[in-house]
């Protein structure tokens, strides 16, 4: 049972959690890949027909966050509305459609002595995903788990208590339609933070833990974390506009970079410029961003042509804001950028804006993130954009799975070795 309150026998409850989590695991990892399907796709009924219960708890936990006195952009990420709900469901049927990634033949070789053998696809067993804010990423990561035959311990955080309980019901409840077990999806049943420190310990029953929030979240699961971590670490995304960049487009695609939506970890937190075009854009962009009521925090270059802008310091260079600010600097060259990026920014989502081929070559190849775009906006750094249907999060590590986390990146693999009575010499 969930109580936002409990405080007694944590780690019994936590323990209780992991073994069931552990079992179901091991059913849902052989289960039928029309089994998982139908799962996903009876728990997308269910969460249109509940849609007023989400709407309501989603309110309680807007005011519970309000009163925490938590950042209008934290506010936007936690929001529901009927158009985001309705994308939950949605985004479980396309889950549901993809290819599934258990028992994929991975390569396949045979040797000299006859031996034929295989690497294939399997899911990684248990997987914990500690979550701030958001509630749908419910939805997507349970989602992303039930389809790759992963069983998921889920920790929403605080804030998004409420909405996130009636999500998780909405998948479980799928599951058991569907013939499988309920507990192979389960949420943490407290908002008390000791029970993360539980979750962090618990390598017996948990594979992989992934964390999705802020600095201080995937610090602390990166210091305490006893089990193999998926890093998502901050989005300080940048949007270089080179010399050759057509100016039209390049405004068009930083405005969407910056203000579609500034509380994603994809919104893009820096702007370098080529000075060779530096005074022919920067005016009019600036005039754009002002007039959509964007904070500039500029160098001195920049002030200098764009009026609204305040001089940034080199706390600005290193800042996610996750909101209606941008810094602004005026680089000498493609070099120059490319230093600037692999110095400041957390590896995630970097682009730049040029037509010349070659210079967009050169930055695809040497800016060291997970994700590089030439000419389109950071904001389709998420894996819906990219096809997988959904993710749980955006990998800036380099081990395992790097970019969007998807279905198939929540899979390991096995070796099947098919022989005929060899024996090794």
């Amino acid at each position: 049972m969930l109580d936002e309150n409990i405080t007694e026998n944590i780690e019994v409850t936590m323990a209780e959690i992991g073994q069931k989590a552990r079992l179901a695991s091991q059913a849902l990892a052989i289960s039928s890949h029309e089994l998982r399907q139908n799962a996903l796709r009876k728990a997308a009924k269910i969460l249109r027909a509940r849609a007023s219960e989400i709407l309501a708890a989603n309110v309680k936990d807007m005011a519970f966050a309000k009163e925490k006195n938590i950042s209008d952009a934290m506010l936007d990420r936690l929001l529901l509305t009927p158009a985001r709900i309705q994308a939950m469901p949605t985004g479980l049927e396309a889950i549901a459609d993809l290819q599934d990634p258990v028992g994929q033949v991975m390569a396949a070789w045979g040797r000299p002595n006859g031996l034929h053998i295989q690497r294939v696809a399997v899911p990684l067993g248990v997987i914990g995903i500690i979550y701030e804010s958001r509630p749908n990423v419910t939805a997507d990561a349970g989602g992303l788990c039930i389809k790759s035959g992963n069983a998921a311990i889920l920790r929403c955080g605080s804030e998004s208590f409420h909405s996130s309980r009636e999500i998780a019901s909405a998948l479980r409840e799928g599951l058991s339609q569907a013939g499988l077990n309920p507990d192979a999806l389960q949420m943490v049943p407290t908002r008390n933070r000791e029970a993360i420190g539980t979750l962090l310990k618990m390598h017996h029953d948990v594979d992989v833990i992934i964390p999705r929030g802020g600095q201080g979240l995937n610090a602390r699961v990166m210091a305490e974390a006893r089990m193999p971590v998926f890093a998502h670490l901050d989005g300080l995304c940048h949007v270089f506009i080179d010399q050759a960049a057509d100016i039209k487009k390049a405004i068009e695609v930083t405005l969407n970079a910056k203000m579609r939506r500034t509380g994603i970890c994809g919104a893009a937190e820096t702007l370098l410029v080529h000075r060779a075009i530096a005074a022919q854009i920067l005016p009019d962009l600036g005039a754009a961003l002002s007039a959509m009521n964007c904070e500039i925090r500029g160098d001195v270059e920049t002030c200098a042509l764009i009026k609204t802008a305040r001089p940034a310091d080199e706390k600005d260079w290193s800042c996610e804001y996750l909101d209606a600010i941008i810094s602004i600097k005026v680089v000498d060259s493609l070099s120059a950028a490319i230093t600037h990026i692999n110095q400041y920014g957390s590896h995630h989502t970097d682009c730049i804006m040029t037509e010349d081929q070659e210079i967009a070559a050169e930055f695809l190849q040497k800016v060291d993130s997970a994700i590089c775009i030439h000419n389109a906006s950071t904001q389709f750094a998420d894996g819906g954009e990219f096809g997988l249907g959904a993710e749980i999060g955006i990998s800036t590590g380099r081990i395992h799975a790097r970019g969007p986390i998807g279905a198939a990146q929540l899979t390991s693999f096995k070796y099947k070795v098919l022989g005929n009575g060899q024996t090794r010499p």
